[in-house]
């Protein structure tokens, strides 16, 4: 008896999601089908492929093996199909996005409504990572990534460009004064992240004209915490324009130090691992953000982002 695709599809979507009952949902099967079809994967080849015990599902040694050309045969129909739907101009499948949360907020989210009606075939996984992920490894068709690229492996493409600004909530400069200058900076509560430390390198120069470095008095592996713990009055940070424009807007945060702040603007760019023709479902995404945003990241609310994109 030969094995089936939908028996591949089940062995590899259970890997993927950890458990048949996870795996289920996503095939939208019952977890009594989704165990039979892996049963049957397993009786075919006369070996186990994954290891069963009370908490977790593991892979064999088999099972690793098998896993690598389960899912090459998967891609390749996928790939074939693909194929055929472009031909009729309609992008198909599932497709998995993955960018940082502020990015996925305040950017990609108000955009999949619009996205989703001029190509309603395709299916989107949204994913966060606050740090860079390996696409292969997460299964990630396309991610977003802020900032110099360094994995040269990866095709990429511009999106556009944010501004840095130095912002506070008007609590807390109320309570603990305006700084008039970047050596005042020093005193009070600055906020930035763990990792990596470049994100710490504020857009300012010091006392020597070199690039201002702060030492957190709190830090967080995410742009939104630290946006969040900026209109709590916890301190001040330097966010990017796409994630604060609307708080700088209704006066939520207020820029300081803006005539001491250089013109810094991080790169967007939207990266995938493809070593053939850019598939019509990434083509499709990138497509529609470039278009959407104009080449560029502007200073306009996501509702007029999604209204340009139509």
């Amino acid at each position: 008896m030969k094995i089936t695709l939908d028996e591949l599809q089940a062995f590899a979507t259970v890997v993927d999601t950890g458990s048949i009952t996870a795996a289920a949902q996503q095939l939208d099967l019952t977890v009594s089908a989704t165990s039979r079809s892996l049963a049957r994967l397993e009786e075919k080849l006369k070996t186990t492929l994954l290891r069963r015990t009370t908490r977790r599902l593991e892979l064999t040694e088999e099972g690793r093996a098998f896993l690598h050309s389960a899912r090459a045969i998967i891609d390749s129909v996928d790939s074939a199909e693909e194929q055929m739907l472009a031909r009729r101009e309609q992008p198909s499948g599932r497709l998995r996005v993955d960018a940082a949360t502020p990015f996925m907020l305040h950017v990609i989210v108000p955009l999949v409504r619009g996205y989703r009606e001029r190509y309603p075939q395709v299916e989107l996984e949204l994913n966060s990572n606050e740090g860079i992920i390996d696409l292969l490894e997460r299964r990630t068709d396309v991610a977003i990534r802020i900032g110099q690229l360094k994995d040269s492996t990866l095709h990429s493409r511009l999106i556009g460009h944010s501004r840095l600004r130095i912002l506070a909530s008007p609590a807390y400069l109320e309570a603990r004064g305006q700084p008039q200058s970047v050596e005042e900076l020093g005193k009070h509560a600055l906020l930035g992240f763990n990792q990596p430390e470049t994100l710490n390198v504020w857009p300012l120069l010091d006392t020597d004209g070199e690039a201002y470095r702060i030492e957190p008095a709190v830090r967080t592996s995410s742009g939104e915490t630290l946006r969040q713990l900026a209109l709590e009055g916890a301190g001040i940070v330097c966010l990017s324009d796409f994630m604060t424009e609307r708080d700088r807007e209704s006066g939520r945060l207020v820029q300081i130090l803006a005539p001491d702040t250089l013109d810094m603007r991080q790169l967007v760019q939207a990266v995938y691992y493809r070593n053939t023709a850019v598939s019509s479902r990434i083509a499709s995404f990138i497509d529609y953000l470039v278009e959407a945003l104009g080449g560029k990241l502007p200073e306009r609310r996501p509702a007029e982002w999604a209204a340009a994109a139509k």
